[in-house]
């Protein structure tokens, strides 16, 4: 889930480019939705805003989130990994190669792989994702409240627990695969 470090900044620089609002309804595809790992279980059909679905990739780590994202800037998931790619590559991230938006193993998302980056591609890519604006807000809010409007109100609790146990902690991101093990990418 580190990988969802890429998927917020380029979310966030097509926001700040006037590419896509926060405001912007993005509705949920049969394939966003059915994404395991961590969720907010969204469904097929779903509009929620893109600002939701950000706090929604950055505190709860949601893969459908990820996904509908994803295909909401670029139209599909793979176009988008062709961005993240394209940008892992501007920013010297030589050992990084992104296989989809959430970080999840690519034989679980039907994705060629591999998916991969070293530590080294991990510290560029934090390096550049704390100057982007909104970034540092997201990945340091520790409780979001998610449908708020519904009558089931799911609050999302950051999977940092550095936020609360380290003072000055103010992001970025955990991750965990059996492949890759725990890994964080962590600012303060």
């Amino acid at each position: 889930s580190v990988t969802k470090i890429m998927t917020l900044m380029l979310a966030l620089e097509a926001v700040q480019e006037g590419r896509a609002g926060l405001s912007d309804e993005v509705v949920v595809s049969d394939r966003a939705a059915s994404m395991g790992g961590s969720q907010v279980w969204l469904e097929p059909g779903e509009r929620m805003t893109l600002r939701e679905l950000l706090y929604a990739i950055a505190v709860g780590s949601a893969n459908d989130a990820s996904v509908a994202v994803a295909e909401y800037l670029a139209g599909s998931e793979e176009a988008f990994v062709e961005m993240m790619n394209r940008r892992a590559q501007a920013l010297g991230m030589k050992g990084a190669r992104f296989a989809n938006s959430t970080g999840l193993p690519p034989q679980e998302t039907g994705h060629p792989g591999p998916h991969v980056a070293s530590a080294y591609d991990l510290a560029l890519l934090s390096r550049q994702a704390v100057h982007t604006p909104g970034l540092l807000e997201l990945v340091s809010t520790w409780e979001y409240t998610m449908r708020r409007d519904t009558i089931q109100k799911p609050v999302l609790y950051n999977f940092n627990r550095m936020l609360k146990r380290y003072p000055g902690v103010d992001g970025l991101k955990t991750g965990m695969t059996s492949q890759a093990g725990y890994c964080i990418a962590v600012t303060a």
